[in-house]
């Protein structure tokens, strides 16, 4: 794996040497774009708008539009924006994981501990263990600022990184339907399906399946296979449904029954 940030964590007046490494990586398959008429690459180039000429990756910079001129920025003024957030994860709360709610989670990454900060890196998790809390703070990743949440992951720490408030879109202009109090009945069925449903969660028990079907088909096509469609079942929409006799259906169910 490779380090995508190198910098410290903040704890009181502790700083703690630490590399990010990403956690995920995409299960995705790597599709190539094609023309149609001939199956040759689709190639993307960086042109410039006045020459038409393509541009080397060195050659480009980032700039900023004001009053119809640009104001070009480079590493230095990254830095000089918050020199201590492009080195430094300084926690400034800790909070109940529970209370950071999963709207605000993106992407979650390792952190290793560099020389010289292999204990304090053992105790802050073991403190975080403890006290079954997270250290929330911000950071600067790849040229923005990032909230951190810092927790303990198995025998680790990690850091996900949260969305700003801001970030958050209003939800009052969808068609949400006005509260209204459901039917005991319908309500006490619910809660049963949700009992006789209930396990601990296994990560290990979801795979993405859909990757593994297309390349199926991909190697069906290569051996120049007809592939047959399988159809869907119709979503249907704009009918009223009886919620007794479904969530009765559920409840009978051979799912339903083998989870409990």
């Amino acid at each position: 794996m490779k380090a995508i940030w190198n910098g410290a964590i903040g704890f009181g007046l502790v700083n703690i040497p630490v590399k990010i490494y990403s956690a995920t990586e995409t299960t995705k398959l790597d599709l190539d774009m094609l023309d149609k008429s001939d199956f040759s690459n689709i190639k993307f180039k960086r042109v410039n708008e006045s020459t038409g000429k393509e541009v080397k990756w060195e050659n480009i910079v980032k700039g900023y539009l004001m009053d119809d001129k640009y104001i070009v920025l480079d590493e230095e003024d990254y830095e000089a924006a918050s020199p201590e957030k492009t080195k430094i994860l300084s926690i400034d709360q800790f909070v109940k994981e529970a209370e950071v709610d999963s709207v605000y989670f993106e992407n979650p990454y390792y952190l290793e501990p560099q020389k010289n900060g292999e204990n304090a890196y053992r105790l802050l998790l073991k403190a975080l263990q403890e006290t079954e809390m997270a250290g929330i703070g911000t950071f600067v990743l790849r040229d923005s600022e990032a909230i951190g949440m810092i927790r303990p992951y198995k025998d680790i720490l990690v850091l996900n990184r949260l969305r700003f408030d801001q970030e958050i879109r209003d939800y009052k202009d969808l068609k949400i339907p006005a509260a209204k109090a459901p039917k005991p009945a319908e309500l006490k069925m619910a809660v049963s399906l949700i009992k006789q449903l209930s396990q601990v969660f296994d990560p290990a028990m979801y795979k993405d399946t859909y990757s593994d079907e297309l390349m199926k088909i991909i190697r069906k096509k290569a051996k120049g296979k007809s592939i047959k469609m399988k159809k869907a079942e119709p979503v249907k929409e704009g009918k009223v449904i009886d919620l007794m006799a479904q969530l009765k259906a559920s409840l009978q169910s051979p799912k339903s029954k083998s989870a409990s």
